[in-house]
């Protein structure tokens, strides 16, 4: 019997994967710009205590495999010794502000299109567009000049890479593996703890899936490209839930399928949308929806130009590095999570006292 290449094993399952992720998110409105948004203008932590716990979740999910030598996770592209301190600032803060004027970001846009957003198809080619710019075309050679200019070689400074536990492992002398516990452990409990602290959360039954299943869907795919895709002689790149690169890689492998491979990222934003879809289509909540006027447009438009150069400069999205990256405990995604945060925040307010604050409360009730 002739054994399935891996791009075909890693792509069916990372499609399946997807297809889990977007009918989960689908139906229980998980949604990071959403949780900023409730807490900045109405004071409900209950989405964004479901966000903290997948943090949890996906890291003691991640550190466990990395621990049981299941995935190395210094072989993502989280852990290299080249820290991009500029670009996670800035690129988080570009990509925060930009879901702002989306309503949502990368998989959100996915999961929208999935329930019948037309909106969302606009804007996830432009994101895909401006990802592929940014990653190989024009805006790439003043990423790729920057990136020389002012990221840090921390292999000059004794370390191996840029994992927070490497760190603390440099400064107190213990083994990098009790390292990695000492820091993950404590986050995540604390993670754990804070989220089902709130009885409004633990009487939200959505909530409580949304954090605990897309939490788990990073350690899924890690093993789906570090244990499926482990080849011998073609192993396929170890990574795990990220979308804003392979939106653009997407859009280039519709464009360019004969000569074209498919791989995690692209097979898992299929089954995102095809995921989403099914849950609309079963939940009765598919509704074909489009811009409304003129500035609804250009919003959108912007929006998406924003969270595409910025997802790639930051290198990756609220999934990406929020979540994938955070598992990974890199030092680099911390900063990157924390400036999409506050990117968040400033595009919350700016909309809320612009003209688009009835837009954003609109955006709100439907989710």
């Amino acid at each position: 019997m002739t054994e399935l290449p891996v791009t075909t094993i890693v792509g069916s399952a990372g499609f399946l994967a997807g297809l889990v992720f977007g009918a989960v998110a689908n139906k229980t409105n998980f949604c990071t710009m959403g949780a900023i948004a409730d807490i900045a203008l109405m004071g409900d932590w209950r989405r964004m205590r479901a966000w903290l716990l997948a943090i949890a979740v996906a890291l003691l999910g991640t550190q466990a495999m990395n621990t049981f030598g299941m995935i190395d996770t210094a072989k993502s592209i989280y852990l290299t010794p080249n820290f991009g301190w500029a670009g996670a600032v800035l690129g988080g803060l570009l990509f925060g502000f930009g879901m702002t004027m989306t309503g949502g970001c990368g998989y959100k846009t996915l999961v929208r299109l999935g329930g019948g957003n037309l909106k969302s198809l606009v804007v996830m080619l432009v994101i895909g567009v401006f990802a592929y710019m940014t990653l190989r075309g024009l805006i790439g050679v003043g990423r790729v000049q920057m990136e020389s200019a002012l990221n840090v070689d921390l292999t000059r400074r004794g370390l191996a890479g840029q994992g927070l536990p490497d760190m603390l492992a440099a400064i107190t002398g213990m083994t990098p593996r009790a390292a990695h516990w000492v820091l993950a452990a404590p986050v995540a409990v604390a993670l754990g703890l804070f989220s089902f602290g709130s009885r409004a959360f633990r009487t939200s039954p959505a909530n409580v899936v949304a954090g605990v299943v897309i939490g788990l869907m990073v350690p899924v795919g890690w093993w789906i490209t570090g244990v499926l895709g482990n080849d011998e002689f073609s192993p396929a790149p170890l990574a795990s839930f990220t979308f804003i690169a392979p939106i653009g890689n997407s859009v280039q492998y519709l464009m360019t399928y004969s000569g074209a491979t498919i791989d995690f990222g692209i097979a898992t934003i299929g089954g995102v949308i095809a995921g989403s879809f099914l849950a609309a289509v079963t939940g009765g909540t598919f509704e074909i929806e489009g811009f409304r006027d003129t500035a609804d447009t250009l919003r959108h438009l912007l929006g998406a130009a924003i969270m595409g150069i910025g997802g790639v400069l930051a290198l990756g999205c609220t999934i990406g590095q929020g979540l994938t990256g955070m598992s990974t405990l890199a030092a680099g995604s911390l900063l990157a999570l924390l400036s999409i945060v506050a990117g968040g925040v400033l595009g919350v307010k700016y909309l809320e006292q612009g003209s688009f604050g009835g837009a954003l409360r609109a955006v709100l009730v439907r989710g």
